[in-house]
């Protein structure tokens, strides 16, 4: 049994449109029930700890995915859910493994966090593995490897300049992802709009959209065995 630390945004406001925005949910419960099918144990933290904003977008009627549906009547996770511990209060020395789900909300706080940044720095000059999903990507903005950004040289992916553009926020995100890895010297890849893809390059794994936090999950699983 492997342990995971889940780490939710706690940001809810979208720039300053006066809209609420949070974590993805979909981001959440499909690798949420990734691991808890395989018998991992779970943490869930946030910055503020406590109940995370969900983008209320994330569950109009048409997203909805099994692992939404399941998740409905689930009060056990649900409890998870609503009692998210405080991130500053982990230590990358008590898990296996970390795992960000995305939404609009980590750009802002997770992507500015010391915490956060120095909880991945120490996850990965662990050795150990880390996923990031859709948006969560851009919070390896500030992240640092040997004096370099940590995603510099490495294949990765992330929400697409052509995603952000569909879903008409390229002018109120506070960076774009694909841009910013780019910046940052990482080798980006990409598929269409809404495809599944998740790359893997040693211990980093990624994934480009909401559609790609299954596979994402399972991606993190190989790297545990």
């Amino acid at each position: 049994m492997s342990k995971i630390l889940m780490v939710l945004t706690s940001h809810n406001t979208l720039g300053n449109t006066g809209h609420p925005t949070g974590f993805w949910l979909e981001e959440f419960t499909a690798p949420y029930y990734v691991f808890h099918d395989a018998g991992e144990q779970i943490t869930v933290a946030s910055p503020k700890g406590g109940q995370p904003p969900i983008d209320p977008k994330s569950d109009d009627p048409g997203n909805q995915t099994d692992s939404m549906t399941r998740f409905k009547a689930d009060k056990a996770a649900q409890a998870v859910l609503a009692s998210t511990v405080k991130l500053s209060d982990m230590k990358a020395t008590d898990f296996d493994t970390v795992f960000y789900p995305g939404g609009h909300g980590p750009m802002w706080d997770l992507a500015e966090d010391p915490v956060s940044i120095a909880l991945i720095e120490s996850f990965y000059n662990a050795g150990k593995p880390m996923a990031f999903v859709c948006h969560a990507p851009g919070v390896l903005r500030h992240v640092k490897h040997k004096g370099e950004p940590l995603v510099k040289g490495k294949r990765v992916t992330g929400f697409t300049n052509e995603e952000e553009d569909a879903v008409q926020l390229t002018q109120v995100v506070p960076f774009l992802v694909e841009d910013e890895l780019k910046r940052l010297g990482a080798r980006f890849e990409k598929k269409a709009n809404w495809q599944v893809y998740v790359v893997t390059d040693g211990q980093l794994v990624t994934g480009q959209n909401p559609a790609s936090s299954t596979e994402g999950a399972k991606a993190l699983r190989q790297l545990l065995k």
